[in-house]
């Protein structure tokens, strides 16, 4: 390998004499910088490198890159990477940090360690990893600032270290493991499987993860978790080992494990401590291998309040009027995984007593709420929002939750529901309230019954709250304020000098992502005389959010914005997730 180094080190430099050559080659500098640097360089015996580290002319990362070009390796970012447990088994963590490297990557079939390194022509520490390792090593150019975060987390990582250690115990029964089919069934049995998998799911409970991805790929098994919203990649596992994770995730889920060709659905409860969560799992055939992706559902810590979950002022006055009326229809809109499920258990717990007989038809059921009567639809054996629907009405009920309104037949018969005396609460996928009456228009009810029974339609998102461990205030630019006065408009406090918002810098509690929980962002709609009058005209979403603004209402965008100013978010999550 150094030999390899040594030629194209050599190759490269007859095109490039040095970094500075090739960022003028890309641009990076102009030519008065360019020719700047080289008199700095040879009056004051300064290496060129330092010249642009110390001035602050181009980035870390362009100056990598240059380097990375002028030697004839591949750049890196390894906020990109998912790091194999694998790879850092190989090299210590004292070895790592005196070299300044990071191993990422293994590949089993030609034993090659793939390495980051801040100095990728460094001879002696390829030569010293070849040996400690007995592998060929392949080098990559990385910053120093990326190396050094990586081997701060990588190293003191729970999951990529015990994982790591799993790893090792399966490697002895790998070898066996092809000899005899049915020894499959003893393998996913073994402590190694039965630990990565466990350890997988502690890692998701502590990073308060919804989601966990396990995905095959050509040459590994990616796992990835949704943290927050956001999906992360966080671990690589070799390849050896996805048919008996799978296998093993199976049986937990009580599906067929000799089953490849369709997709499956499965449940099964998993307990760290005194914290117990309901995992759903979906297994889907892909070309690599089968696709797990496994959803927790966490049963402690009870449904949150309306306030908790970020409903607030006259948003949450006028919702909590609509709810305590006797009947009539309350819609929640928003994409999928904006929280619709979580407000509706939130009003339901609210109006849950032992006077009024409350039922829900859902799918699936997520949480279990003590006194509601919770159905799952199956349409499998004709139980859908429809059937179902029909049925409750014979059961004497007061408050009716529809998981979501998806065609003419459950339209019609939450209206008949909720002329005849029910509250019917239910979803629609609308991207803000004003929408959902459009669709209800289109989905074939008739203008006059949905003028007199709609009720409200909220309106909601999820965004990001900053971290607290490490937040930070900040003046922003001109622009952004002139954007949030003209969004606001009347609503922003005259007392207000001077705009601040807040960031978070990114601490170890945060995975540095400056982003830690999440709160919802809402919009309520009153279907007040004048709605109901544009309803009867089937007037478009356009004119009922204008007059819904007029009554009074605080839009999704309004309302997050306020959540800036007030330092729980950012304005930049709220434009991703409230931009229309």
């Amino acid at each position: 390998m150094p030999d390899t180094v040594l030629q194209q080190t050599t190759q490269a430099s007859q095109e490039a004499k040095n970094v500075a050559d090739v960022l003028l080659a890309d641009a990076a500098i102009t030519k008065e910088q360019y020719e700047d640097i080289k008199v700095k360089s040879a009056s004051e015996g300064v290496a060129i490198e330092d010249i642009l580290k110390n001035e602050g002319v181009i980035s870390e990362i362009q100056l990598t890159q240059a380097k990375a070009k002028l030697l004839g390796v591949e750049f890196i970012s390894l906020s990109s990477v998912s790091f194999s447990p694998q790879a850092l088994s190989f090299v210590p963590q004292s070895v790592a940090e005196r070299f300044t490297l990071i191993p990422f990557a293994y590949d089993d079939q030609t034993k090659t360690l793939s390495v980051a390194m801040n100095n990728p022509a460094d001879l002696e520490a390829i030569s010293f990893v070849q040996q400690k390792t007995g592998l060929f090593v392949k080098s990559y150019a990385s910053t120093s600032t990326d190396i050094q975060k990586a081997l701060k987390e990588q190293y003191r990582q729970e999951l990529v270290g015990e994982v790591g250690q799993a790893l090792e115990e399966t490697e002895e029964f790998e070898k066996t493991r092809t000899v005899d089919s049915k020894q499959i069934s003893q393998l996913i049995k073994e402590a190694p499987i039965a630990k990565i998998v466990s350890t997988i799911l502690d890692y998701a409970m502590s990073s308060r993860a919804s989601d966990v991805h396990i995905e095959p790929q050509a040459d590994r098994v990616r796992v990835r978790y949704r943290i927050d919203g956001i999906l992360y990649d966080k671990l690589s596992l070799p390849k050896g080992v996805q048919e008996a994770l799978t296998s093993r995730i199976k049986i937990l889920s009580e599906m067929k494990i000799d089953e490849h060709r369709i997709p499956q659905d499965g449940r099964f409860n998993f307990k760290v401590d005194n914290n117990e969560v309901d995992l759903r799992i979906s297994v889907l055939p892909a070309s690599k291998g089968e696709k797990i992706v496994m959803r927790l559902l966490r049963k402690s810590g009870g449904v949150p309040a309306l306030a908790e979950l970020g409903l607030g002022g006259t948003s949450l006055k006028n919702l909590e009027t609509a709810i305590l009326r006797p009947h009539g229809i309350i819609i929640v809109c928003g994409p999928t995984g904006s929280g619709k499920t979580t407000t509706l258990y939130s009003v339901l717990s609210k109006l849950n007593t032992p006077k009024v007989n409350i039922m829900s038809l859902e799918d699936p059921v997520e949480y279990e709420i003590p006194g509601v009567n919770q159905v799952q639809i199956n349409p499998a054996v004709g139980l859908t929002f429809a059937t179902g629907l029909r049925a409750f009405l014979r059961q004497d009920p007061n408050i009716i939750l529809v998981g979501e309104i998806r065609d003419n037949e459950t339209t019609d018969l939450a209206i008949q529901a909720a002329l005849t005396g029910h509250l019917v609460f239910s979803t629609l996928h609308t991207s803000n309230a004003s929408s959902a009456i459009p669709r209800l228009l289109d989905l074939g009810a008739e203008s006059f019954l949905l003028a007199s029974t709609m009720t409200a339609v909220v309106g909601q998102r999820i965004a990001r709250k900053i971290c607290p461990d490490c937040k930070e205030t900040y003046t922003p630019a001109p622009e952004v304020v002139s954007e949030i006065k003209n969004a606001l408009g009347n609503i922003l406090s005259k007392d207000i000098e001077e705009i601040k918002l807040s960031k978070g810098r990114g601490c170890d509690q945060c995975a540095a992502s400056g982003y830690r929980g999440r709160i919802g962002i809402y919009e309520v709609l009153l279907i007040n005389d004048k709605v109901a009058r544009l309803i009867l005209e089937r007037a478009d979403a356009g004119t009922v959010e204008q007059q819904a603004v007029s009554d009074g209402m605080i839009t999704m965008k309004q309302d997050g914005y306020l959540k800036a100013l007030q330092g729980v978010t950012t304005i930049e999550e709220v434009l991703r997730v409230a931009q229309e």
